[in-house]
């Protein structure tokens, strides 16, 4: 079997010698419990969230343009100000109620196209603004009015490589389901190597994971091996934990690319014309490593980033088909376990 602990030598790549045809793999439907992931998307469900909620990638919100984005039904605008601070608050214009992700920022100010009302970030009107925080890889809003829980200062962000010294890009797809059903898929990690043949192969759930704290976490420790091409793979040992209710993290504890992060965040948005909810995944890459190379590979990120996208929404085209389905079976409650 391959060597899923990795001690990193020269090359990170290795040959698995005995590749087994995908319907020949080791079945996981044993150790992928129904009420051991109930259990830890439960615990995840009851950690604070302090009502924050990703809005997008702090890439999407550019100097001189708005952003807009429904979050859990209420309509949210974001734009930079003049000395580059993100700003957020409500999407509708307090004169007559015109969209304000479609009104232009000029010196740092919006101002609505219908009558020129300009909007510096500040109480203005009976605008107030929300709550917002940059992160350097993804944007936040806290929205009190959406039933978070108490406030927090600050959003839970899990310790991750600093952007100055990664390659990071954000993934963003929207799918018909809760928040709880993105976090489900992502506390079941046994499906990995049998919905994604394409990226996983040799995936082992060794034990609970530790956390960034020390002791039990809500979270799994898995050993696997990332496809690259044929035989050839790159085996780590990785940690799913939940640090939020509606976000869960994967970090590469042992291995290439040890302290690298994938953070998968479900931010609600409303209900489409059906009224099923709409949910979006909102996922970050942050990828570091202490090769000598890795210089090169931040030098090319512009390219890279949208390799990673690519590579991020081939995955969540079947994950949110799993997050989706899921939610069918509650709403009719018929889910099994």
């Amino acid at each position: 079997m391959t060597d899923h602990r990795a001690r990193r030598g020269r090359y990170p790549l290795r040959l698995r010698r005995d590749a087994v045809p995908w319907e020949r793999q080791r079945p996981t439907w044993r150790e992928a419990r129904p009420r051991l992931i109930a259990d830890a998307l439960r615990r995840a469900q009851a950690r604070p969230g302090g009502e924050w909620y990703v809005l997008a990638a702090s890439r999407d919100i550019r100097p001189g343009r708005p952003f807009g984005r429904t979050v859990a039904g209420v309509e949210v605008v974001a734009w930079r100000d003049g000395g580059g601070r993100l700003r957020t608050g409500p999407g509708a214009c307090p004169h007559l109620g015109a969209p304000l992700k479609d009104s232009p920022v000029r010196r740092g100010a919006l101002i609505c196209r219908w009558h020129g009302l300009a909007l510096d970030g500040t109480a203005f009107a009976g605008w107030s603004p929300f709550p917002a925080y940059d992160d350097g890889v993804l944007a936040w809003v806290r929205l009190a009015r959406a039933g978070g829980g108490p406030p927090l200062e600050r959003p839970v962000v899990p310790v991750r490589p600093h952007p100055a010294g990664a390659v990071h890009a954000v993934y963003t797809g929207v799918g018909r389901c809760e928040p709880e059903d993105v976090v489900a898929n992502r506390l079941d990690p046994w499906h990995g190597a049998w919905l994604h043949p394409y990226s996983f192969v040799d995936l082992t759930v060794v034990g609970p994971a530790a956390g960034d704290g020390g002791g039990a976490a809500d979270g799994f420790t898995v050993e696997v091996s990332f496809k690259v091409a044929g035989r050839a793979a790159v085996p780590v040992r990785a940690e799913f934990t939940a640090p939020a209710p509606r976000s869960v993290v994967m970090r590469i504890v042992e291995g290439e690319g040890q302290g690298s992060v994938v953070e998968t965040h479900a931010t609600p948005l409303g209900s489409d014309a059906a009224g099923r909810p709409r949910t979006a995944v909102i996922e970050a890459v942050i990828a570091a490593s202490d090769r000598p190379g890795f210089v090169i590979a931040r030098a090319a990120a512009p390219a890279l980033r949208p390799l990673i996208r690519a590579a991020a929404a081939r995955l969540w085209r079947d994950d949110l088909a799993y997050a989706e389905r899921r939610w069918e079976l509650r709403s009719r409650g018929a889910l099994p376990g």
